[in-house]
Parts: structure tokens; C-alpha cells; sequence
């Protein structure tokens, strides 16, 4: 077993249930996390045998520039989404997404939510 980690994207995106963060906007990090079977790609080096990074930041990225009242839904979208495509290859996903700067008057740097699924 292996895991796929992509750490701190940085995203731009119009989230939230007040008016204003509809037009505002927000910057948003998101981590996930992929645990499959590497052996084959680590031994053979052949991409096919492996889930390519570059497929799991497009769905991210996607999933980003639909707007969501909550960034629970996003999450969601994002690791079902993820789950479905690769859905052969994956013995668990998770995927942290927080809002950088929530309109808390200040006094909080990030809300996070973590979804965990187990295959």
C-alpha cells in the first residue's frame, strides 16, 4: 500500500452562505489523501499503474468553480468525484478543505472540514 498526498492547494472561490461571498470570494487550501496499491507502478515505473496527481488537482480545481453555500458540499463533490473515477484503485480518500480568512471578524485564520471515506 501507498498513499497520493497533495498538500496546500491554494484556490480561489466564491463558497458561502452570506451574499457577499458570493461576489467576494475566498481562498480556499485543500489537501487530499489517497491510500492504493503502489507496488506495480513503484517497480514497474509505468503511470498507468498509479493514480496520476495531475487528474486528482483537474477534478479539484473543477469542483472549485462551482459555488456551494457549504464548504462541506464542495468536499464532497470533490472526493466522490475522485472515488467514482478511480473507484478500482482506491482503498481510502480523504480530503481536508478550509476557507482561509472567514468572515469572523478577524478572529479566526481558517474553517476546515475532513471527509474520510474507507472502500
Amino acid at each position: 500500500m501507498g498513499r497520493i498526498i497533495l498538500e496546500n492547494i491554494k484556490l480561489f472561490g466564491f463558497h458561502g452562505c452570506m451574499p457577499e461571498e458570493k461576489y467576494v470570494g475566498s481562498n480556499y487550501t485543500i489537501n487530499i489523501e489517497i491510500e492504493l496499491d503502489i507496488y506495480d507502478a513503484s517497480i514497474t515505473d509505468d503511470l498507468s499503474k498509479t493514480i496520476n496527481y495531475v487528474h486528482l488537482y483537474s477534478i479539484i480545481k473543477e469542483e472549485m468553480k462551482i459555488n456551494s453555500k457549504l464548504i462541506e458540499n464542495v468536499a464532497k463533490r470533490i472526493i466522490d468525484k475522485i472515488n467514482f473515477k478511480f473507484h478500482k484503485m482506491i482503498k481510502y480518500s480523504k480530503i481536508k478543505l478550509c476557507k482561509e480568512n472567514p468572515p469572523l471578524n478577524n478572529n479566526v485564520d481558517r474553517v476546515c472540514i475532513i471527509i474520510e471515506n474507507f472502500t
